[in-house]
């Protein structure tokens, strides 16, 4: 069987260089005509092999390698997408990836998540330690090779670029990853390789190239066998094009994808069948989002491919939505079937307690998904699209099962007016964001909010501790109730609470509180104040100058105890102590249930 390209995606932090990177392969300026330099959209490059054996000189002969595919097919992404936008049944589409991290700044929040992705779809890749003309004294020497370079920069250059590889070794260790210099390694399978490069010199990136190309071929030569038979491929981008309407990006990874053929299309309902209008593939070492990228109209393409197909019905493609090709109707409704139960194991839907999750993209979705399940984050309901106002009734329902799931989490998606407005009259907290580690801390941000107000409503409905002293000068009523003046020595003083002696004997309970005449709620330490004890009288249950304790019920101690003492004051904490000295020299084992 003949051997494709394999799909190489690029990943890593914003600014680290993924484009630079590209673009001193391919010698074009994609990077420079971004907004703010930073890519926005994914792109498909062909690498063809002629161009990698250019760039890499007599590097293959050194390293002793023979290179069998006819190329690569590059994927630059904005972080994420690469991965979430690249899906087939079971992983990823992408065969390897190439993580670019800064050498000068190290593991970044996207590098993070670039791993963890990389993790949970199963991608090999090798590091590319970027950026290596920025370090202080680094000679720029007119090669694209590292190992040639480093012969000529001085031994401080030397020391930092070690230095920095182990650095970015303890780092990529605390996630599992064990790494190390290309040069170092014998046994590729079990260590990854770190790769010193500049995509501004260019400088290492014929090791990068030959690296991956070498890795792509040796270890997963069997995957880039084309199986003969129709196209299956992945959305990359939905977008309009003048003269064609509405056309779609995507990556051919297997069989043969051809004009006139039936095409089954994810969409935003439900799968769809169209047939193939055009084939526009982008030339040689173009980039197929570069609005100046020139492109050729072919009657078939062979994986794997970056290819531009004009269709009808194309504006109800979604991104990350799965692609096939049939020769005849019949065949392309039984893959429609297919297609329809493998994207609905993706949605969530109907489970009895969970946050609501919308995403612009499948892949999004599943990766998200992923990831809240591993942060314990349950999910009732999942979906594609803005968010709506259905999405708000239904976590509004949530909610009155459990204040933790009124939220709804949005990744790449907007709010609709109308959930906007419900969501306002239910209170029901909507995050959205297009970075999913954003996504996660601004989800943990507001559940420990909602649990510090949960923890505060329960700490106004126990009994908190207090200690007082009564003052005889001031006794207005003897008994029925016994109305006398107190100081709060310590604690909170409220009506409702049972008062009780040294000995924890119980004497009455506070009706009243007043200040000046004044009734008022709460009674705090230093505070002089009249109060009214029922059941109480004076110089029969309690004296002059007497220490009265409140009487803590066991159930409210337990639930300081477990949840409620650090929004105590640390003068209330040494109080409840005090308390539970006294209430334990009568019964030993009070508070320890």
């Amino acid at each position: 069987m003949p051997i494709r390209s394999p799909i190489i995606v690029v990943v890593g932090h914003v600014d680290h260089g993924k484009s630079t990177l590209l673009d001193k392969i391919r010698q074009t300026t994609v990077q420079k005509n971004e907004a703010g330099g930073i890519t926005q959209c994914i792109g498909a490059t062909e690498i063809p092999m002629t161009k990698i054996r250019e760039i890499s000189g007599d590097l293959m002969e050194k390293m002793n390698i023979k290179l069998e595919i006819p190329g690569i097919l590059a994927i630059d992404t904005p972080g994420h997408e690469a991965f979430t936008n690249l899906r087939k049944r079971g992983g990823s589409v992408a065969d390897l990836a190439i993580l670019v991290i800064d050498i000068t700044q190290g593991v970044q929040p996207q590098t993070k998540e670039s791993i963890e992705i990389l993790k949970q779809f199963k991608v090999p890749f090798i590091i590319a330690a970027n950026k290596i003309d920025l370090i202080t004294g680094w000679k720029v020497q007119n090669t694209l090779s590292f190992s040639e370079s480093i012969k000529y920069q001085n031994n401080y250059v030397k020391d930092y670029i070690q230095n920095k590889v182990y650095n970015l070794m303890s780092e990529l260790s605390k996630y599992g990853i064990n790494c190390d210099l290309f040069n170092k390694i014998d046994d590729f399978t079990q260590t990854v390789a770190i790769v010193p490069c500049s995509g501004v010199t260019g400088e290492g990136i014929s090791e990068l190239l030959v690296m991956i190309s070498g890795l792509a071929q040796k270890f997963l030569k069997k995957n880039l066998e084309v199986t003969p038979g129709n196209a299956k491929g992945s959305v990359l981008e939905v977008k309009s094009s003048i003269g064609l309407g509405t056309t779609i990006d995507m990556i051919v990874y297997d069989g043969v994808l051809r004009k006139n053929q039936f095409l089954i299309v994810g969409g935003s309902e439900k799968p769809f069948i169209t047939r193939i209008r055009a084939l526009l593939k982008p030339a040689v070492l173009q980039e197929i989002r570069d609005k100046r990228c020139s492109f050729n109209q072919t009657d078939e393409v062979v994986a794997a491919s970056g290819i531009r197909v004009a269709a009808p019905e194309l504006e109800n493609a979604i991104a990350g939505m799965p692609i096939q090709s049939a020769d005849n109707m019949k065949q392309a409704q039984e893959i429609m079937k297919k297609m329809m139960i493998e994207i609905s194991k993706v949605f969530i839907t109907g489970q009895e307690k969970g946050i609501v999750l919308k995403a612009e993209s499948l892949g999004s979705l599943e990766a998200l998904t992923g990831f809240l399940k591993k942060n314990g984050i349950m999910i009732a309901n999942s979906g594609i699209g803005d968010i709506n106002k259905k999405d708000v009734i239904t976590s509004a329902h949530m909610k009155e099962k459990n204040l933790y799931y009124g939220i709804i989490l949005g990744f790449n998606v907007k709010v609709n007016e109308d959930a906007e407005r419900l969501s306002q009259e239910n209170n029901i907290k909507i995050v959205t964001s297009n970075i999913i580690y954003h996504l996660l801390d601004k989800y943990k941000e507001w559940r420990d909010m909602v649990m510090e107000e949960v923890k505060r409503q329960q700490l106004n409905e126990i009994h908190l501790p207090a200690k007082i002293q009564v003052m005889g000068d001031f006794v207005f009523r003897k008994s029925k109730p016994a109305v006398v003046g107190v100081n709060v020595l310590k604690g909170s003083l409220k009506p409702g609470v049972q008062l009780m002696k040294e000995n924890s004997e119980i004497i009455g309970t506070v009706k009243q509180l007043q200040n000046q005449g004044i009734t008022i709620q709460t009674a705090k330490t230093n505070d002089k104040i009249a109060c009214s004890i029922d059941g109480a009288t004076y110089e029969k249950d309690f004296i002059d100058n007497e220490i009265l304790y409140t009487f803590i019920p066991e159930k409210d101690f337990i639930k300081m105890k477990r949840g409620l003492k650090s929004f105590m004051t640390k003068a209330e904490v040494e109080l409840m102590q005090e308390i539970v000295i006294l209430l334990r020299r009568k019964n030993p084992l009070w508070g320890l249930g």
